[in-house]
């Protein structure tokens, strides 16, 4: 990959206009209710806006008040486009979107880079929209913040966890898991089959979690042994799915959001 990973999906799953992508984001953000800390990390879905992005905006709004202090972000989701095995981190320098480049934090990637179910490969990420749906968020909601993108591919939970673990740092490291729930259910199906994922995830239950109950299942459940492991609780922010957002209830997808402090 060059220097740049542009947007893969701006003009797609979100407006690559950078005025309306503002103002559309802060709209969304404005109308959440927030808690007066920030989370250590969030799960969030990773839809088209129109779809999710109220669901997403729950959680990104919570770290309001730590804009000032989190340096850098670790974002993981799972790949749509090019399968992997294990974990896969980028060779860019920036990621961009239509609000501007983020600097990936090269020095944390290279310290997970001798890890076994870790390895560079760039062709994953350069479609992948789990991740970049993500970008326009933090760069409304942060200061200023480096980045360490992450597509999980077939990788256990321990496997996730241990990278999770590795790149854990301070308050000054956040953690956003990207993953949407059930897929292609009717509406009362889905409904059932989240409302169970949503306890497993308070439960901080990783067995709990299978494929069909969310498409980022390898790094929600990496992430719920180490927020175990640190003592974190689970919160749920928002839960609901298309048939709330976009109107059609025939065959919905789910989204939640979920913060851990």
């Amino acid at each position: 990959m060059s220097g740049i990973r542009p947007p893969a999906v701006a003009g797609m799953f979100y407006t690559a206009n950078p005025a309306q992508l503002h103002n559309e984001i802060q709209s969304m953000l404005s109308s959440v209710e927030t808690a007066e800390s920030s989370p250590k990390a969030v799960i969030v879905p990773h839809a088209g806006y129109i779809y999710s992005g109220p669901v997403a905006a729950s959680a990104f709004a919570q770290l309001e008040s730590a804009c000032d202090k989190i340096k850098r972000v670790i974002v993981l989701g799972p790949c749509h486009r090019v399968a992997l095995s294990g974990l896969a981190t980028s060779s860019a320098d920036y990621f961009e979107t239509p609000l501007g480049r983020i600097k990936l934090d090269r020095e944390a990637i290279d310290s997970i880079a001798n890890m076994p179910q870790v390895q560079e490969f760039d062709l994953t990420h350069q479609q992948e929209h789990s991740l970049e749906v993500q970008l326009p968020f933090l760069q409304e909601v942060l200061s200023d913040f480096t980045l360490v993108p992450l597509v999980v591919g077939d990788a256990s939970a321990q496997q996730v966890s241990e990278v999770i673990e590795a790149l854990w740092g301070g308050d000054e490291t956040l953690i956003v898991i990207s993953s949407d729930l059930s897929h292609y259910h009717d509406y009362h199906t889905a409904q059932v089959m989240d409302s169970t994922t949503c306890k497993a995830i308070e439960n901080l239950d990783a067995d709990a979690i299978h494929y069909e109950m969310a498409c980022g299942r390898n790094p929600v459940t990496g992430l719920l042994l180490a927020a175990k492991h640190h003592g974190l609780k689970a919160t749920t922010l928002d839960l609901r799915n298309s048939g709330d957002t976009a109107g059609d209830k025939s065959r919905v997808v789910g989204y939640g959001a979920w913060s851990f402090s």
